[in-house]
């Protein structure tokens, strides 16, 4: 079908004002040939009303809100058009305030779907979902509200309503004017996809919105193990006996050198989390809170020394408590205390034991894997780099397994 004539026109009944003295505002849909007479369901003071802006004039509170309710009515109506141009079928003016005023009065919208989403979320907590997972996704609800209301001057917005250019301009909006950073930005497309495939698939939506919309690439960053002399200083590091707070992070980092685990998980496992094998090792077997995944890792002698010195019958875990606060600043004060330059945090330990402890030692990538508790062993890749001395041990054995090859020309 050719689309010679599309508008819309708005214009005020002012021989039908309301008790109030309001004029109420009326519409008309053209298209082509046919036309359709709508009520907005909107009225204004007949002084306020711009003809030929089809606006409230001024910056009272009626002419703010009664623009902003316009607005969003005019965008439900384009987007009505574009969508009954989108099925390539024949339509009439007629159709377009059918489709509009259905998709203004019943369709689920973009910010309820994600709240509705987001109340499923919270009953899995703790069963599949984390904590962290859940603000991810506040956030995201936070940001998309902010700039639906700057963009289009209401509350939320329909389905229907949305277009490839929303997501541009959305993203560029969290990057510029709420200044994040590009992997949290992907963060928050990865959400609106979801939220938009949902809808779709629900059929709240007549298409998946942004289906082939490319999210931005993940910055991908190489984890910090510490080198083997940042190690050996922590450690050795000799630390006063006043400080019992700094010396149990030491040895819990330790650990996690020794290890694999991250802080989530060492505050986590118990004595039930440690098995005997036929030949008498003991291993630490847990599923990881991050993942679910299970980790597997056969203690070294200095592990089940730290398991031994904070052994105590009366509790459950392995360690005692320490908050993820006052970790965070005691590993800062041991970073100072050993005079290591390169950055320290908890889960560099995590990152030593997969280069240091293993990768360095000849461990095979597909073991420091299962190690890990990862589920895909390209994120083992990531963390388990190639230090400078693996790479020469590897050139080492290369040369010695070859020297007695002869070049044949």
């Amino acid at each position: 079908m050719k689309v010679e004539k599309f508008k819309v026109l708005l214009y005020l009944k002012k021989s039908s004002l309301d008790k109030s003295g309001k004029a109420p505002i009326m519409g008309r849909i053209t298209v082509n040939q046919s036309m359709a007479q709508f009520s907005s369901k909107l009225a204004c003071t007949p002084d306020l009303w711009n003809p030929r802006e089809s606006r409230l004039d001024g910056k009272s509170r009626e002419a703010v809100e009664v623009n902003a309710k316009i607005d969003k009515l005019l965008l439900a109506i384009h987007s009505a058009f574009d969508s009954l141009v989108e099925r390539k079928k024949p339509f009439d003016a007629e159709a377009v305030k059918v489709l509009f005023q259905g998709s203004m009065d019943s369709q689920t919208t973009l910010l309820a779907l994600l709240a509705q989403y987001m109340e499923g979320l919270k009953a899995r907590i703790g069963i599949d979902c984390a904590p962290t997972t859940l603000s991810t996704y506040f956030y995201t609800h936070r940001s998309l509200g902010e700039f639906i209301k700057k963009k289009f001057r209401t509350k939320d917005i329909a389905f229907g309503q949305l277009n490839e250019q929303f997501i541009r301009e959305y993203q560029e909006f969290v990057l510029t004017e709420q200044g994040y950073a590009m992997d949290t930005v992907r963060h928050y497309l990865a959400i609106l996809k979801k939220i938009c495939k949902i809808a779709f698939k629900d059929g709240i939506s007549e298409k998946f919105h942004f289906a082939h919309y490319k999210l931005p690439k993940q910055t991908v960053t190489t984890p910090k193990a510490l080198s083997r002399e940042s190690f050996e200083k922590v450690r050795d590091l000799d630390i006063p006996q006043n400080r019992p707070s700094t010396r149990f992070t030491r040895d819990l980092f330790l650990f996690a050198c020794y290890t694999g685990t991250g802080y989530a998980d060492v505050v986590r496992i118990t004595k039930e989390n440690l098995f005997t094998d036929e030949e008498g090792s003991l291993w630490l077997k847990y599923a990881r809170k991050k993942t679910d995944y299970r980790a597997r890792v056969k203690l070294l002698p200095e592990a089940i020394a730290l398991i031994e010195k904070y052994k105590d019958e009366n509790r459950d875990s392995l360690f005692p408590m320490q908050s993820a606060d006052m970790v965070k600043a005691n590993m800062k004060g041991l970073r100072a205390m050993a005079e290591i330059k390169e950055p320290m945090t908890y889960h560099s330990g995590r990152h030593s034991f997969a280069s240091l402890i293993t990768l360095e030692e000849g461990v095979p990538i597909e073991t420091i894997s299962r190690m890990l508790g990862h589920s895909n062993i390209q994120t083992t890749q990531v963390y388990a780099r190639v230090t400078p001395k693996k790479l020469f041990d590897d050139m080492d054995k290369l040369i010695e397994a070859t020297q007695d090859f002869k070049l044949v020309i």
